[in-house]
């Protein structure tokens, strides 16, 4: 499985991104190209090698007339879909990016994604970054994606409803459920574009994962701090080690005020709004009393609708939110011959060792229901189908994965992870540069 990891140890902006993957080989011909067929006048993607705090890295830098263009969501998708030198790919990948972008300005301002005004982001260098940035993740391959945790930096910037604190309102709101890590530079490290970046492609945020490493690119910012280089990282290579991993969340509240009823609803409703998994455990609360703890475990991306059912339904005045790792085995639907016809399940296997079979319950339970016999009988027939057959070899095509995502953030993030600005008037720090 081919791994990018992004080392985002000075934060991520949309021109430090692309300027890495420029570095660690994608070819910035290819990239050119699909940026000339956007149809901007007097755009030119200008990379050059540069050094960044002692270390060679990539700048870029995206050269255009002065413009003055306030564009909505739908003047964007224009742009990208009039691209003829982009794959669909590509396309739904920008746009997917100037989605996330959208969602969060509405959120912010109070909006919605159709009136929402893009300035910073909605700005030819913005677009270009954006645009690049997915023909550049497009032609990397990358099976999976992983980020460092995440510097927002320090201090203040002035955007065009006054000053406000780093991260500004919207970048802080992309960056929910993405782990964050404290650096001392008063700067705006990441940028909403890097925020967008994040939320809609990776896969995770984890250390450095176990890889061998074909490639590393540095993609040198804009600006110049005295104590560290100003670079983002991608290392691409090859994962070592079988199990699959990936990270989601545990959302917990303690309950002894609530019923059974509304407990078991709860559970319900969570599950039915993208919860991987919910459970109840007995414990002894405050004043003796019997209590539950009531556990989800969710992907980056549901996180916050999670949150907002156990809190509306249960009334607890506190829900507790822990990052954690978990390994998976790779898995991919397979089906065997049993007496009473076809049983559908799924296969599971860890690298270089044989595959197990778990028969489908529903499938199970109705051959169980339609010949008369007991539920364990058709599943023994089922696995015992399944060994006297042999093991097949797993398909690297077919396998998948539960990711959360985009969310997250498929990444998605998702699931598929510059958008924080629904503003009347444009910013006045820099264009997504850090």
């Amino acid at each position: 499985m081919r791994i990018a990891y992004l080392d985002c140890s000075t934060g991520i902006s949309g021109d430090m991104t692309l300027a890495a993957l420029i570095d660690v080989g994608v070819d910035a011909a290819a990239i050119r190209a699909g940026i000339d067929s956007l149809g901007l006048e007097g755009v030119r993607l200008d990379v050059e090698t540069v050094i960044k705090g002692g270390f060679r890295s990539t700048y870029v830098r995206v050269e255009h007339p002065e413009q003055h263009a306030h564009r909505h969501m739908s003047d964007v998708v224009q742009i990208i879909d009039g691209a003829g030198a982009l794959t669909d790919k590509q396309k739904d990948l920008a746009k997917r990016i100037f989605g996330a972008v959208a969602g969060a300005e509405a959120k912010v301002h109070g909006s919605t994604i159709e009136k929402v005004h893009f300035h910073e982001v909605g700005a030819i260098d913005s677009i270009v970054d954006i645009v690049g940035a997915a023909i550049a993740f497009d032609l990397l391959g990358a099976d999976k994606i992983v980020a460092s945790r995440i510097p927002t930096g320090r201090g203040q910037i002035k955007i065009d409803h006054g000053v406000c604190t780093v991260p500004a309102p919207g970048t802080a709101e992309l960056l929910k459920g993405i782990p964050l890590i404290d650096i001392p530079v008063e700067a705006e490290l990441t940028t909403p574009t890097g925020a967008a970046i994040l939320t809609t492609l990776v896969d995770r945020f984890a250390t450095l994962p176990e890889m061998t490493i074909e490639s590393i690119g540095y993609g040198a910012g804009t600006m110049d701090f005295p104590d560290r280089a100003n670079l983002l990282r991608v290392f691409v290579g090859t994962a070592v080690g079988s199990p699959e991993g990936d990270q989601v969340f545990m959302l917990e509240t303690n309950l002894d005020d609530v019923s059974a009823e509304v407990i078991g609803y709860t559970k319900q409703k969570l599950f039915e709004l993208g919860a991987l998994d919910v459970y109840t455990i007995p414990i002894q609360m405050k004043k003796e009393r019997p209590g539950v703890i009531l556990t989800a475990i969710s992907g980056a991306a549901d996180v916050d609708r999670l949150e907002s059912v156990l809190f509306a339904e249960t009334g607890t005045f506190g829900v507790r939110r822990h990052a954690v790792e978990r390994s998976k085995l790779a898995r991919q639907e397979h089906s065997v011959e049993t007496a009473w016809g076809p049983i559908r399940g799924k296969l599971g296997w860890r690298r270089g060792e044989p595959a197990i079979f778990t028969p489908e319950f529903e499938d199970c339970a109705q051959v169980a229901a339609s010949h008369d016999v007991t539920l364990r009988e058709v599943y023994r027939a089922a696995e015992s189908s399944f060994f006297a057959a042999g093991a097949p070899a797993p398909s690297a095509a077919d396998h998948h994965h539960d990711h959360d995502h985009g969310h997250g953030h498929t990444h998605d993030h998702d699931h598929s992870h510059d958008h924080d600005h629904d503003h009347d008037h444009p910013h006045d720090h820099d264009h997504d540069h850090s």
